[in-house]
């Protein structure tokens, strides 16, 4: 007996509730069925299925085997499905989202050379910094920075990025440079809330990690109206790393309390966990380990600065 055909045969006939819809199905005779579902529960050396003049039933034992068998199908038909894919090139739609500022600096770029050198896949880019759910929202991967929450989902770290204070030459020129995360009550502070609570600033690691309570003059959700505001003279502001490279680099922004920066924050490819990745998901994140350094710990000096402490 060929168990995989007797156990589609099976689920054929319980799930169209007869042995001639499940015949139709199948492109077999209905006796061929019967013969199958009989050679089925004979191995099993249980009934399976109760058989009347005019309809068929699961029996208890039955309901049970149905459940695990549609489940052993669409296992194999999910594994066939991606050794078919090993042999072509990546296709269909893919859905990515990553925060904002990174997103536009870091991954679009990579969604438009992989598109371009994939040009069977549909490419969907989703930027925010709302934490979104993978499977809810089709999403199939996510770059994500920081910490994660034990989600079950798969993640691939790609990098990591420093939380930096910063704040212009010309700020730090009128109002003093804090050599202390305690002389920040001194300064107009700018939040931006995306990185946590907007009343509240992390420093250190480990054993020397502090919370310092902070009074911004300006909160927003947008990181790029923080930066801004800060290299215009109006604070200070903490920012991820990648986030301020330019401006460090033109000189418009300089590092401040370096020595008290929190542990660097991982910067990750998240997808949901499944048996099988497919095919365009792997090749997008090969191609990013392959071709990026999405390491943003070194800090660029400015025009004849270097960042402070």
């Amino acid at each position: 007996m060929d168990r995989f055909s007797a156990m589609n045969a099976f689920v054929a006939v319980a799930e169209l509730k007869g042995f001639a819809p499940a015949a139709r199905k199948l492109g077999l005779s209905p006796s061929a069925i019967t013969r199958l579902v009989g050679a089925l529960e004979e191995h099993v050396g249980v009934r399976l299925l109760n058989r009347t003049t005019r309809s068929v039933s699961l029996t208890g034992a039955g309901a049970r085997f149905l459940e695990r068998s549609q489940r052993i199908l669409a296992d194999v038909a999910e594994a066939e499905r991606t050794a078919e894919s090993e042999r072509g090139e990546p296709a269909g739609r893919l859905v990515v989202t990553a925060p904002l500022v990174f997103g536009r600096l870091h991954v679009a770029p990579l969604i438009c050379a992989f598109m371009n050198a994939n040009p069977r896949v549909q490419g969907e880019l989703i930027l925010g910094d709302r934490m979104v759910n993978l499977v809810e929202e089709g999403v199939d991967a996510a770059v994500r920075i920081g910490p994660l929450s034990d989600s079950g989902d798969i993640v691939r770290r790609m990098g990591a990025t420093r939380r930096v204070v910063v704040a212009s030459p010309g700020y730090l020129e009128r109002n003093g440079t804090p050599k202390d995360p305690a002389d920040l009550a001194n300064h107009r502070l700018i939040s931006f809330t995306a990185l946590g609570l907007p009343r509240v600033w992390r420093f250190g690691h480990h054993a020397h990690a502090r919370e310092i309570d902070v009074s911004p003059t300006y909160v927003t959700n947008s990181a790029d109206a923080a930066i801004w505001h800060a290299a215009h003279h109006g604070g200070l502001t903490m920012a991820f790393s990648y986030q301020v490279m330019g401006q460090i680099r033109s000189g418009a922004l300089r590092v401040v309390l370096e020595a008290f920066e929190p542990e660097p924050s991982p910067i990750q490819f998240v997808y949901p966990s499944s048996r099988f990745l497919p095919l365009k998901v792997r090749a997008l994140i090969d191609m990013a380990r392959d071709t990026l350094d999405w390491r943003f710990l070194e800090l660029p000096e400015g025009p004849g600065l270097s960042p402070m402490s």
